[in-house]
């Protein structure tokens, strides 16, 4: 039996949980999962450029595992790209720990929010 997986911390907050080839319909797309942790890891390495020790420290894990979890989320996303898949992000929005997201189809604005309902029109072109 494998041991359990231990708690990692987790600060990314992505503005979309899906990324799709352009002009391809999504029910002829396979689907790559990439995990919260794997997104994590792809933050703090690639995004913030922290080493391995690092952002282990910061995600309260091994540089090790650090370095498998980043691997792996490296080769998802070199799948999706090369073979034209579809990348869904697994982490779910938590709305007390990071909050809402105000999204605009008009003018394209993205706010976040403090309540659910803080903005019945938008902001910038009453949309």
């Amino acid at each position: 039996m494998a041991r359990p997986k231990k708690h990692r911390r987790i600060d990314c907050d992505p503005m979309s949980y899906y990324f799709k080839p352009a002009g391809v319909p999504l029910g002829h797309l396979e689907e790559v999962t990439l995990e919260d942790d794997e997104l994590e890891a792809i933050r703090l390495g690639d995004m913030l450029n922290l080493s391995q020790e690092e952002a282990a420290e910061k995600m309260k894990i091994s540089r090790a595992t650090f370095g498998r979890i980043v691997n792996l989320a490296h080769l998802k996303i070199a799948d999706s790209i090369i073979n034209g898949k579809a990348i869904k992000i697994s982490a779910e929005p938590n709305e007390a720990a990071n909050g809402l997201f105000y999204s605009c189809g008009k003018c394209g604005l993205k706010l976040r929010m403090k309540h659910r309902r803080q903005f019945s029109n938008c902001p910038k072109c009453s949309g």
